[in-house]
């Protein structure tokens, strides 16, 4: 990828009306995502078979009218699907180049046990393999999860700590890191919690060494507003929220209430869709959960 991409992709993140599509659903969450689309278990058998009917969906959705860049600003795309092809191109390929949007791989490997009220990333031998391989193919930046379940100052300290020591790890390769500490939204003490979060996250940006930008991924918070402060800093290029377990109804309401803040939805994005559907009558509702996630962002 040349300096000159980068360059345009950096900015169209910085600076872009849209949102960020999550589809990098993994071997855990693909058969609840599946299912939710209409394809049972019993529709597939094995591993191959069901990555395959869950590269199905993702295709489709890429190839819908509405998904570009008008609207869509990136995709997260889980490191199977950074091999796959869409249109007879490499998927980061297809992103770019035939919709502008800007391509980003999930590269965790998943969550430990719960922990002083946290689940930190587990260990990631090969990363430094993979962001080579991700930059190869034109990948622009990484996401990685853990997840804050209470308000515990240790716990959020340690998670966010590890997610800083990889993002520089992944800083260092070229790549712009998605660091996501995702507060559980049924947390008793979730306010608590996100406010500990903030600090902690503060704390660490105005640490970073050098120029290299990161971004964030954080829950939608109780207290609107609560994050603008660290969209304001310098290295963050830019603060994106999941949608955590809301409705897109509920996640594009608590959103819009957040200035600083754009869409980073999963199960959002692909409420209602399902295998059955005639392509206009997906190509509309698509277009529906795309229109209200990108009003809720700008």
């Amino acid at each position: 990828m040349t300096a000159e991409i980068t360059a345009t992709m950096t900015d169209r993140i910085a600076t872009g009306a849209g949102f960020i599509a999550a589809l990098d659903q993994s071997g855990g969450s693909t058969p609840k995502a599946l299912s939710l689309y209409g394809v049972d278990p019993s529709d597939y058998n094995g591993d191959a078979e069901m990555f395959a009917e869950v590269q199905a969906m993702r295709a489709r959705i890429m190839q819908a009218p509405d998904f570009t860049s008008d609207k869509v600003l990136g995709a997260i795309l889980f490191e199977r699907t950074m091999g796959e092809s869409v249109g007879g191109k490499p998927v980061p390929a297809f992103l770019w180049e035939e919709r502008g949007v800007v391509p980003f791989l999930k590269i965790d490997k998943g969550l430990a046990d719960v922990a002083s009220d946290v689940q930190m990333m587990k260990d990631n031998p090969d990363l430094d393999a993979v962001l080579q391989k991700a930059k190869a193919a034109g990948i622009f930046g990484t996401k990685m999860r853990s997840v804050v379940h209470e308000a515990n100052a240790d716990g959020i300290t340690a998670v966010v700590a590890q997610q800083f020591e990889v993002g520089n790890q992944i800083r260092a390769a070229g790549l712009v890191p998605i660091i996501e500490p995702e507060v559980n939204i049924h947390s008793a003490t979730k306010a608590e919690a996100e406010a500990l979060l903030r600090d902690a996250l503060a704390a660490q940006i105005a640490a970073l060494e050098g120029d290299a930008p990161i971004m964030l991924k954080l829950t939608i918070p109780s207290e609107d507003g609560l994050y603008a402060s660290l969209a304001e800093m310098p290295k963050v290029l830019r603060v994106v929220a999941l949608s955590g377990g809301y409705s897109t109804d509920d996640a594009c309401a608590r959103l819009a209430r957040n200035p600083g803040m754009i869409a980073s939805f999963s199960r959002a994005l692909t409420e209602g869709l399902s295998k059955q559907m005639s392509d206009a009558a997906f190509n509309a509702a698509l277009g529906a959960n795309i229109d209200k996630i990108y009003r809720a962002s700008v």
